[in-house]
């Protein structure tokens, strides 16, 4: 009688096994830049549930691990007006052309939202960056940040202090304590990767806060420029 060796089980070729590491990875890495996202507008002064703030891997796998990235979507109001929204839109496509800015500018004038942030996988075609300097002209306020930005959230980083942006009024109140111009205040680019995480405009101050071993903490003010 000849025996036949125990038939054993088929391993996923490498292939599969890479296609399964890249999707998992992606997925990992959309939860760490939404979770980075939902802090930032909570920052800013919008009202993200604390569900969403303190939402981890399984339950963002749960909800979205299936879905497009179209479906990551958020509108949410700001704390003290609840009339003001923004959107946050996570487009499919590597490169976003002019059809999409066009989409998503046609849903902020529907749904009468003036802000939106557009978290791009690659990059905006020359063509997509001129509509979206029309749409910005139309008063309507977008930004762009590629996923690598907000892969990590950097305020969470040591070396960098708390930031609080003052209100019109308590700017107002600032200059005139101080006796100075707003030109006379330390200065902070505008396009400062701190500066584009809290949304700063031209002409906002904002509070740092660092600590001090002498004094507890020490307190200055930069003008965005």
């Amino acid at each position: 009688m000849i025996r036949r060796p125990p038939r054993s089980t088929p391993k996923p070729s490498s292939a599969a096994s890479d296609v399964y590491k890249r999707q998992q990875d992606s997925k990992t890495k959309l939860f760490r830049i939404r979770k980075t996202v939902s802090k930032m507008l909570a920052s800013r002064g919008y009202l993200v549930s604390q569900k969403e703030l303190e939402r981890d891997k399984d339950s963002f796998l749960e909800e979205f691990g299936e879905v497009s990235r179209e479906h990551l979507t958020i509108m949410v109001p700001k704390r003290d007006d609840p009339s003001e929204n923004i959107f946050v839109f996570f487009p499919e496509e590597e490169k976003v052309g002019v059809k999409m800015i066009k989409d998503y500018a046609k849903r902020m004038r529907e749904e009468n939202v003036m802000r939106a942030i557009i978290v791009i996988r690659s990059s905006l075609t020359p063509f997509a960056k001129q509509s979206l300097l029309e749409v910005q002209q139309q008063k309507f306020i977008i930004e762009t940040f590629q996923e690598t930005e907000l892969l990590v959230n950097i305020t969470d980083h040591i070396l960098v202090p708390k930031h609080v942006l003052l209100t019109d009024e308590e700017k107002k109140t600032l200059l005139e304590r101080y006796k100075v111009r707003e030109t006379q205040l330390p200065r902070i680019q505008l396009h400062d990767p701190v500066a584009r995480y809290y949304g700063m405009r031209r002409g906002q101050v904002v509070r740092i806060i660092r600590p001090s071993e002498t004094a507890g903490r020490y307190v200055t003010y930069r003008l965005c420029v």
